[in-house]
């Protein structure tokens, strides 16, 4: 990895913890993650196989969409520390809140959002992404203003809790910080059986600003909103455009916001196509939550799709932990497909599954029929919801609510790359 000799940030503490800007093949290369391909299984009893097996559990192969979503956040977290540089003397005083207090000049608030049908890797996408950072906790010995130093958090992930409520999603937030940072420092707050989630909340803001979070992640942002029940779903009407979500708690929403307009935290939110598209479509802010980005990460639509049939399929295929190995073949793709709906993490499931029914006999040897089998049996509760993915049926979708479409579309082309 070669360093460059230009240093769009020179002289800011806060980057020079990050490690040098990757190019597009630098991030491609270092969000792949390929576990052991099998050896010689010959003589290996089934039972050690099937723990070499569940590795590919750990299978990450990125695509354009990944790296660029890398890009992404390295933009967001790099520019947000531009505009916090410890050097302004505005950066401390609004760390203070001091009334009357001035944004450092042109501090934009800084926000992208990931979303994806259940199972396509948003969430692996976003902490790989934020895993090329070297370290998640830069602590400085020696910092502006500071004579004990100062440990700077670069990255946080957590999710938006069931509930979708201000006092969960700070208590999520406080308990996050204390395990990345392993401290106490909200300990008093959470031992309290009566919290107040926007006092909670302004709370952890300010610790976070203090000490230079570089971006935050929220994860399964469909939380923030509650489904009608199925029995409402399933009286809907033939032409009805799908289920109606709405707002659990206002606060909630408008707390977000507030990391990124008053705060200057970069954010980062993903989630299901329902919550994304109820949270694009109900608030009337909605610029702000894609000011940096949008990236919808997609399942494989058909066995032709490039990026299956040339790249994770023919790679998937070399996990296989018998003797005698399945080839490849465009049929063989098809049946994949189809079984699964194109949706990564059930493919892991499947094979993996496919692999123990495989191992209940005693030819050494992987089959067609063990998957239709492993479909079947271990998998057999997500077959209605894949079915209903493949239909394209938005009335059998709306039956599950991490595979409803919502219209989120004017933001997926304002962000598709211009050829």
């Amino acid at each position: 990895m070669a360093m460059s000799i230009h240093d769009p940030y020179k002289g800011n503490i806060l980057v020079q913890g990050l490690g040098p800007i990757l190019s597009r093949e630098e991030a491609l290369i270092a969000l792949l993650h390929l576990p052991p391909f099998p050896g010689d299984m010959k003589g290996v009893p089934v039972q050690i196989r099937l723990h070499y097996l569940m590795s590919l559990r750990d299978l990450h192969i990125p695509f354009l969409e990944t790296a660029q979503l890398q890009t992404t956040m390295d933009l967001m977290t790099r520019q947000g520390y531009r505009y916090r540089d410890p050097m302004f003397a505005e950066t401390w005083r609004m760390m203070g809140g001091e009334v009357g207090t001035r944004k450092p000049i042109r501090a934009p608030a800084s926000a992208a959002v990931v979303v994806g049908y259940s199972g396509t890797g948003k969430t692996e996408a976003v902490l790989r992404g934020l895993n090329t950072n070297p370290q998640q906790v830069i602590f400085h010995e020696n910092f502006p203003h500071m004579t004990r130093g100062l440990s700077q958090v670069v990255w946080l992930s957590t999710d938006v809790p069931a509930s979708g409520r201000t006092a969960d999603l700070a208590s999520n937030l406080m308990m996050a910080w204390d395990h990345v940072v392993r401290g106490e420092r909200f300990a008093h707050s959470l031992a309290k059986n009566r919290r107040n989630g926007a006092q909670m909340l302004d709370e952890w803001c300010q610790v976070a600003s203090s000490h230079f979070l570089g971006i935050l992640h929220l994860d399964e942002v469909q939380n923030f909103f509650k489904i009608q029940s199925l029995e409402r779903r399933r009286k809907q009407k033939e032409n009805d455009t799908g289920p109606e979500l709405s707002i659990v708690e206002d606060a909630c929403l408008k707390g977000i916001l507030n990391l990124t307009n008053n705060w200057q935290i970069p954010l980062v939110l993903s989630g299901t196509p329902d919550g994304v598209g109820a949270l694009t479509k109900r608030m009337s802010t909605t610029q702000r939550l894609v000011t940096a980005g949008y990236h919808p990460l997609t399942y494989f639509v058909d066995a032709k799709d490039p990026r299956f049939c040339e790249v994770f399929f023919p790679k998937l295929c070399k996990y296989q932990y018998v003797t005698k190995k399945l080839p490849v073949s465009d049929k063989f793709g098809e049946k994949i497909i189809e079984l699964t709906g194109g949706i990564p993490r059930i493919m892991i499931a499947l094979w993996i599954a496919a692999h123990r029914v495989a191992f209940e006999r005693s030819t050494d040897d992987l089959i067609v029929e063990d998957f239709i089998k492993a479909s079947d049996t271990y998998l057999a509760p997500v077959g209605p919801a894949v079915a209903a993915l493949r239909s394209n049926d938005p009335k059998r979708m709306a039956r599950y609510e991490d595979v409803m479409l919502r219209d989120d579309g004017f933001w997926a082309t304002f962000w598709t790359p211009v050829h």
